[in-house]
């Protein structure tokens, strides 16, 4: 059974408003929600193109992304980006590596008041190791061995 285009469009919409879960930073939802747009232009007739359910989709989506990203963000964020702790509060501190990095920047995880979280390092540094964290770019911990 061959699917229609609207139908198309809203399960593309919907699955990018999906893999916004598993890969956050508040911008694929807004491909999604572009989606869904051209979904309902589609079944209501005014795009029955290839070119027009196109051009809707990649103008309302780069609208609705530059215009509602930074509103948007704040529900999923909150109002700081730090979530209440500062650079301060993990900047010096120890954390155990529990998935090795392979140094040169490549990325690895470590523990922090439990719980687990992106990290990077110049060195190699084995699993189980200890390290100190450097600093703090988003969601990533830049760390050094402990000497």
């Amino acid at each position: 059974m061959p699917l229609d285009a609207e139908t198309l469009w809203l399960l593309a919409g919907v699955l990018l408003i999906l893999v916004e879960f598993f890969i956050p930073g508040v911008i694929i939802v807004f491909f999604g929600i572009g989606a869904i747009l051209t979904s309902v232009t589609t079944w209501a007739g005014w795009t029955p193109g290839v070119g027009s359910q196109a051009a809707v989709f990649g103008v309302s989506s780069v609208i609705l992304l530059f215009g509602l990203r930074r509103y948007v963000k704040k529900w999923f964020v909150g109002h700081s980006s730090n979530a209440g702790m500062t650079d301060d509060d993990f900047t010096g501190r120890e954390a155990r590596v529990v998935t090795a990095l392979p140094g040169h920047g490549g990325d690895g995880q470590v523990e922090i008041k439990g719980a687990n979280w992106k990290a990077r390092s110049e060195a190699a540094i084995p699993a189980g190791s200890t390290v100190i964290i450097e600093r703090r770019e988003g969601l990533t911990f830049h760390v050094r061995p402990r000497h």
